[in-house]
């Protein structure tokens, strides 16, 4: 019984770290459309990120965290890693953390020569 009890636990699941669901982390009520100027773009797995200074209209700055998809799956839709840069004005629609933090998952980036990227997906919990 010992051994049968030992190797269950030896092969239990083990939890997947870093990945969460589109539900878990983001509200689809709370759509938000943001436009500032971009600090900085990670390229990291699993996910991309993409971060901009919004300055409200009391003239607050406020500095927002962006999740993108992965870097392959933006490679894939077009996306370079020159795109975006560091002091370009953007545009990005998306949908905010259910933690009221100013961090969000983009759904579309509006880029400062007007060409609007999407990050298609089949599902939310996609991202």
């Amino acid at each position: 019984m010992r051994t049968l009890l030992a190797l269950g636990i030896l092969f239990a699941p083990c939890p997947a770290d870093g990945h969460h669901s589109f539900t878990a982390e983001f509200d689809s009520s709370k759509p938000v459309t943001l436009t500032g100027v971009v600090t900085r773009l990670d390229w990291t797995n699993p996910h991309a990120h993409l971060y901009l200074d919004v300055k409200s209209e009391s003239g607050k700055v406020t500095s927002w965290a962006l999740e993108l998809r992965s870097p392959n799956v933006l490679l894939r839709q077009g996306w370079t890693r020159d795109l975006i840069q560091p002091g370009d004005v953007v545009t990005v629609n998306g949908f905010r953390a259910r933690n009221g933090s100013p961090f969000a998952v983009v759904q579309d980036v509006t880029l400062t020569d007007g060409r609007k990227m999407l990050l298609v997906q089949r599902r939310r919990e996609d991202f």
